[in-house]
């Protein structure tokens, strides 16, 4: 088995770098203001970039940075000093689209890997040695790709391959789309993808038409992703939450940790990192292209909605051992004796019936309907700061 596989997780914030970090991950991608896509995400200035890479390192982790526009001339001028601070500031690489970056990258910031990404819809080991020859240490394989072709590719490589295993998909090719641009006029290769693909449209019968993609999920294919020597898994999503971040890259962590332990992931396995992420995903899921081109199955149902859960009740503020109770800071409605469970760095996820509840100023309560309303609850076992606590339906 070659070196140990990377659970690489998205952040649009630092407080979502600090939350995956906390919860396992071993490098978190992000944007910065300058040439990154997702413009709708916080994305970091240099000091938080700074920042995030100070608190990553208390965790063992990496911090890489998009730099995946595809630059105009009015961006190139910009590049050459936006890079060299990235480099200063600790940046261990950043992803990009664009060959020009990746060449000047080796020259203005050497200290730095450049990481291709998966806009350039690399599908063979020919594409992944053009990248190589030009420098990449890592190629971000196109989503597209299925177990044989990336089997083929690393069997004939010798360059880093990064996948996707969670997450939205595009309907476009690896997010070579411009059908945001032509629908509402945001450029989707600029980062301003209105996620067009996902609106509901209408034949000339009034039938409704999908063709957006359910969200892919690629747990079960955890223990090929590493006998084939894979150096990254990548989980999409700048624009999550950091409920929904710890939640996923937790469960991951479970399963890529227990596969290297014990060299096999069980059913148990499974439903476990399945309990671990909850009820996040607000679409269906599939496994991509994986098994194979994907057919009608891959697509979402048509008529379908997005749907939120409200199974994220409140974050933990902290926990007083000595009184055994924990205040929090409230999502979602919440009422006495409806059961929960905390969301921790642990592997221990354990309901509890909620009671005791009481605002700042000690007043007994039933029922919390005011979100960031500060409660004080009884809790049955530590918890941290940082922590969530989420609804149980026992």
């Amino acid at each position: 088995m070659s070196k140990r596989i990377e659970l690489l997780a998205p952040a649009g914030d630092l407080e979502r770098v600090k939350v995956a970090a906390r919860y396992g991950a071993d490098a978190v991608y992000c944007g910065g203001k300058e040439l990154s896509l997702r413009t709708r995400a916080g994305n970091l200035t240099i000091e938080e970039i700074r920042e995030a890479v100070r608190y990553a390192g208390k965790y063992g982790a990496k911090i890489y940075v998009t730099v995946n526009m595809v630059p105009r001339d009015e961006d190139v001028h910009e590049v050459r000093r936006y890079l060299k601070d990235l480099e200063d500031a600790g940046v261990s690489a950043i992803i990009v689209s664009s060959r020009y970056i990746a060449m000047l990258c080796k020259k203005a910031a050497p200290e730095m890997e450049v990481h291709i990404s998966t806009q350039q819809s690399v599908t063979n080991s020919t594409g992944v040695k053009y990248w190589q020859s030009f420098g990449a240490d890592r190629v971000v394989l196109a989503r597209e790709c299925t177990e044989e072709e990336i089997s083929l590719i690393a069997s004939h490589t010798g360059t880093d391959l990064e996948v996707f295993i969670h997450g939205g998909m595009c309907s476009g090719y690896s997010g070579r789309c411009v059908l945001s641009n032509y629908m509402s006029d945001r450029d989707a290769n600029r980062g301003g993808c209105a996620q067009s693909c996902r609106w509901k449209y209408h034949d000339d019968q009034g039938h409704v038409i999908s063709f957006g993609s359910k969200d892919l999920d690629a747990s079960g294919h955890i223990p090929f992703f590493i006998d084939q020597g894979i150096a990254s898994l990548k989980i999409e999503g700048r624009m999550k939450t950091a409920f929904y971040l710890a939640s996923v890259v937790r469960s991951y962590r479970y399963l890529i940790d227990t596969y290297y332990k014990t060299g096999t992931l069980s059913d148990e396995d499974y439903r476990k990192a399945k309990y671990i992420m909850g009820n996040v995903q607000n679409r269906e899921t599939y496994d991509g292209f994986l098994r194979g081109i994907p057919g009608k199955e891959g697509l979402i149902e048509p008529g379908a909605r997005d749907t939120v859960a409200q199974d994220y009740i409140a974050d933990i503020v902290s926990y007083d051992g000595e009184s055994k109770t924990a205040l929090i800071r409230m999502r979602n409605h919440l009422e006495e004796g409806e059961f929960a469970e905390v969301l921790g760095r642990d592997n221990r996820i354990t309901p509890f019936e909620i009671r005791g509840m009481q605002d700042e100023e000690g007043t007994r309560k039933t029922v919390s309907n005011r979100p960031m309303e500060l409660l004080r609850i009884a809790m049955p076992y530590e918890c941290e700061s940082g922590d969530y606590l989420r609804r149980v339906k026992l």
